[in-house]
């Protein structure tokens, strides 16, 4: 890939920030990340201090450090209202979304890095290229075989019984956070990972959906469903609450009943 993988940073001495008013908020010390690969080959932390105030997410603090201290610092962001998955990072150690995370929940100090196991484009921002193209090995649609065009003009119909069953894995808004929480794929970038694996059970247990050969070759291979060690740091890493390592294993089970059965 274009894109270097991350490398250990080097600690620096802070930078020099701007004097910044007296004020009764708390200040809070941001160590932020940054490495521009084409650029550097060694990565580094510079600090900034933020003054917080009630409310105030780390997406916020980035927005304000961006408009006032340094805009040369790369980070992603859109909705920021926890639905586009954009500005998920590794946030004190854990991979959060910076948008609903709160400053005032994290301490004097707030660490932030890219998820670990990515490529970095640059300083926070990831190369999610390699994310997007296991997304689409999956076949991510509703595939038809059976029903006509006629049929295909009208609502596809199914019972909230039915779309219950899946209500988890539609949920997932492909942030990379489980991705950057999983050893397998720290080591093995060619492994699907638990948000692919979950997409493909929301379509392989959608009633509607008639694709599962479409997506047993790739499941059931060797980087597929049985190359996850059933760590559950993906699970702990989603700000969904998806199980996602219970979407493996149905899915697991899934392709062990077409195996024997054909269907």
């Amino acid at each position: 890939m274009a894109a270097e993988t991350q490398a250990k940073p080097a600690e620096t001495q802070p930078t020099a920030a701007p004097a910044m008013q007296a004020s009764t908020q708390a200040i809070v010390t941001f160590k932020i990340y940054r490495h521009e690969p084409t650029v550097e080959k060694t990565p580094h932390f510079q600090t900034y201090p933020v003054e917080t105030r009630p409310g105030l997410t780390v997406l916020d603090a980035l927005i304000h450090l961006l408009d006032t201290q340094d805009g040369s610092l790369a980070v992603r962001y859109s909705c920021r209202h926890a639905v586009c998955g954009s500005c998920a990072m590794d946030i004190n150690g854990k991979n959060m979304l910076a948008c609903q995370t709160q400053v005032a929940r994290l301490g004097p100090e707030v660490t932030l890095r890219p998820l670990t196991g990515l490529p970095v484009v640059r300083d926070l921002v990831c190369d999610m290229t390699n994310f997007f193209r296991k997304y689409n090995l999956i076949t991510p649609y509703l595939v038809n075989k059976t029903k006509d065009e006629k049929d295909l003009t009208r609502e596809w119909l199914q019972s909230p019984r039915d779309r219950k069953k899946i209500d988890h894995e539609i949920g997932c808004i492909m942030c990379g956070c489980c991705e950057g929480a999983c050893p397998v794929l720290w080591t093995d970038e060619n492994y699907l990972g638990p948000s692919a694996i979950a997409k493909a059970w929301r379509f392989i247990a959608d009633t509607r959906d008639e694709g599962i050969q479409e997506r047993i070759g790739i499941l059931d291979s060797q980087y597929g469903v049985w190359r996850c060690h059933t760590a559950f740091g993906c699970v702990e890493a989603c700000p969904k609450n998806i199980p996602l390592t219970e979407s493996i294993e149905k899915a697991r089970r899934r392709i062990i009943r077409y195996r024997l059965r054909g269907k």
